[in-house]
This record gives C-alpha cells, sequence and structure tokens, in this order.
C-alpha cells in the first residue's frame, strides 16, 4: 500500500519537475520566437572615397534581453577589407569586438581576392538595452581599369545575419520561422555555438558605395608615355655623365 502511494507521489513530483522546467524554457525561448516581430537591422555608409565606415543599427525589444547574447554575421564582398591592425586599435575604444573568418591581404586588388565574413560581438549598453550602434571601418580595394568609358564601380554591402544566443533556452527544434546555426560562441573563437537566426518579416535592403576606377582605353597611351619620359631621362643622365667623367 504504501509502495503504491510513494510511486504515484514520485511521478507527480516528476511530472511537476518537467513541467516547470518546460514552462521555464518556454518563457527563456519567448524572445528568441518574436524575434521576427520585434527586430530590426539595417545599415548606412558615412563617410567618402576609399575609406568608409559601415555603420549598423539593430533595434530589438527591451523586454526579456537579459542573458541574451547578439552576433552580428557580415559578409563582406571581394570590393572591400578591413584592415586587422586598424581593428586590433580600435579594441579598447569601441563597445564590440570581432572576429575574423580569415586572413586580410591588404595589398591585393579586388578581382584577385574573395570576399570574407566577420562575427560582431556588441555589448549591450544598460542605458538603452534595445539598441545596438555598430561602426566599422572598411576600405575599397582597388578595381580593373574599365575599357568602356566608366570612372566608378558599385560595390554593394549586404546588412549582416542578426544571431540571438541565451544559455537558459535549451529546446532550439520549434523556432520557426527562424533557423539554428553554429558560429563561434566569442571573439576569441574557441569553441562553437549554437545561435539562433532571426529571420525579419521584410528583407534589409543592401547599400552601397562608389569607388574610382581607371580608364582602360589610357593604357597604352600611358605606357607609351612612360617610356618615351623614361628614355629620355636615359639619355639626358647618360649625356650628362658621359660630359663631366663622372664614371
Amino acid at each position: 500500500m504504501y509502495l503504491v502511494l510513494f510511486s504515484v507521489l514520485a511521478c507527480l513530483l516528476t511530472c511537476h519537475c518537467l513541467v516547470e522546467k518546460g514552462e521555464e524554457n518556454e518563457n527563456h525561448c519567448g524572445f528568441l520566437k518574436q524575434g521576427r516581430e520585434t527586430t530590426s537591422v539595417s545599415v548606412e555608409i558615412s563617410n567618402k572615397g576609399f575609406h568608409r565606415d559601415v555603420v549598423t543599427t539593430v533595434e530589438l525589444s527591451p523586454d526579456g534581453l537579459s542573458g541574451v547574447t547578439v552576433l552580428l554575421v557580415h559578409r563582406w564582398p571581394s570590393g572591400v577589407y578591413v584592415d586587422p591592425y586598424q581593428l586590433a586599435s580600435l579594441r579598447d575604444h569601441s563597445d564590440w569586438q570581432i572576429l575574423l573568418d580569415s586572413a586580410i591581404d591588404l595589398e591585393v586588388p579586388a578581382h584577385k581576392t574573395s570576399g570574407f565574413v566577420t562575427y560582431v560581438y556588441p555589448t549591450l549598453n544598460e542605458q538603452t538595452p534595445g539598441l545596438i550602434k555598430v561602426s566599422i571601418p572598411i576600405h575599397g580595394r582597388y578595381h580593373e581599369p574599365s575599357f568602356v568609358g566608366e570612372t566608378f564601380t558599385s560595390v554593394q554591402i549586404e546588412p549582416p545575419e542578426l544571431l540571438l544566443r541565451t544559455e537558459k533556452c535549451t529546446q532550439l527544434n520549434d523556432l520557426k520561422p527562424h533557423t539554428v546555426v553554429d558560429a563561434p560562441c566569442a571573439a576569441d573563437n574557441s569553441s562553437t555555438c549554437r545561435w539562433v537566426k532571426i529571420q525579419h518579416q521584410q528583407e534589409s535592403s543592401y547599400v552601397s558605395l562608389q569607388l574610382p576606377v581607371g580608364d582602360g582605353s589610357l593604357v597604352t597611351h600611358v605606357c607609351g608615355g612612360t617610356l618615351l619620359v623614361t628614355m629620355i631621362c636615359c639619355a639626358a643622365l647618360s649625356k650628362f655623365i658621359l660630359k663631366h667623367q663622372i664614371v
């Protein structure tokens, strides 16, 4: 008799704990599920010329942000690059950390390199926890000259992917329309975590920057002029040396 009562009581306690755990997990996952309606991501470009700043603004609902980590995944085209040394100098003065997926060659032109990915980990501001603003300095690469009379080329910058994560949300299987992806847990790239990639109701439009390119039709004239000037200088220098018997 007592054994039956004990078994029933143990079963009830177990079910109660599972229900409480499920409700707690549902509460912590609620913010991730509502991300489609409560978040927005926009980008804009400041400055002019080859050296620009890409400013990303993320607006989140301040409700339920406790314990939530934010990750911005930028997929950059080959027409621009970031300077790792410049980013390192900004590390102590920024409220975000950045991780590069590959080494950056600062010298190669756009047509001889490929795009790259950066992982940006912003720190939530206590005064405005629902607003994140990150400014990343970028630089334009040199492009091939144009043979059709174009003086500028356009480089398109897409908005970053918004990824969210919280240790308290463990059930990540039913978060549609969002998807679960693997990404580095932090900027030190010591481990990989599962993140929720937020799908927005409206696709954010890209922004573009205009970079000057050379005029390919002038290649022959420039090369010919350079060769002619070089020959004239060599002849003048040789005449001066022979006249003054320097050698």
